[in-house]
This record gives C-alpha cells, structure tokens and sequence, in this order.
C-alpha cells in the first residue's frame, strides 16, 4: 500500500503533463534526423507566433532562465536561424527575429509537428480533435494569471 496518496487518475495535472512530455519525446524523435533540437523548435515557434520578443520576453515565455536561453540563441544565430539587434526603444534590450535561412528548418518542424499530431489523435474523430482543443484552452484560460485575462 502506497504511503502517499492522491488521485493521480482524476487529475488535470497528471494528464496534461503526461501528455506534454509525451509530445515533446516523439516531437524530439521527429526533429533528431533534421539537427533540430526542441529547444530550438520552440524558440522558432514563439518567434513564428509572435514575431519579435525580446530574450527577456523569450525566456519567459518558454519558462526558461535567460542564460539557458542565451546559448540556445548563440547555436541558432551561429546557424543563421535567428538575428539579435538592440531594440531600438531601449538599447538594453535584445530583440530575437527569424532569419530567412530558417524557412528550411521550419518546413522540417511544421512536417514533424503535423505527423506527431496525427499520431496523437489518431482514432479522434474531427469532433473530438477540435473539443480537446477547446478543453485545453478552457483549461489554460481558467489558470491564466489575472492580469491576461482582463
């Protein structure tokens, strides 16, 4: 008999985490072959969302300390994935744009990215896909800190 319990099986956390993970091993598998990291996949996407962020608002957005960030970003620059400039309002700042070189890396992430997902969901119907997308982001809005909601 365990000395800890808890109902791990009824648990939003347990299930969403699990399956983050999930998704990042075979997204991590899918990207291998192409020299593409998850790391840097993410910083990709982040920039593909938003355009330019500065490596503060990077950081925080992949929920990673800033001196991780910043070897992640001297890799991806080095390949010309990504350019730095000063951020014209404050020169303190950094700002993170896509290069052009990175189309071909992105056409390899957005291919492995749909063949994840199609595993992922294999079986859902089209009903069921767009309902866990819709729980997922009911979810993600009820936890959002005050402050992004209003």
């Amino acid at each position: 008999m365990p000395v800890l319990r808890y109902d791990f099986e009824q648990s939003i956390g347990y299930w969403v985490v699990g399956t983050a993970r999930a998704v990042e091993r075979e997204m991590s598998a899918e990207l291998r072959p192409l020299g593409i990291t998850y790391r840097q996949c993410q910083v990709l996407a982040a920039l593909a969302k938003d355009g330019a962020l500065s490596q503060a608002e990077l950081a925080a957005q992949l929920q990673i300390e800033p001196p991780t960030l910043t070897g992640v970003l001297d890799r991806m620059e080095r390949d010309g994935w990504i350019e730095r400039t000063a951020c014209p309002a404050d020169r303190r700042k950094n700002l993170v744009r896509v290069a052009a070189a990175a189309r071909p890396a992105w056409s390899g992430i957005t291919a492995a990215a749909r063949r994840v997902r199609a595993r992922a969901t294999a079986g859902f119907t089209d009903t069921e896909r767009d309902g866990l997308i819709d729980l997922l982001r009911r979810v993600q809005h009820n936890l959002a800190p005050a402050q992004e909601i209003e």
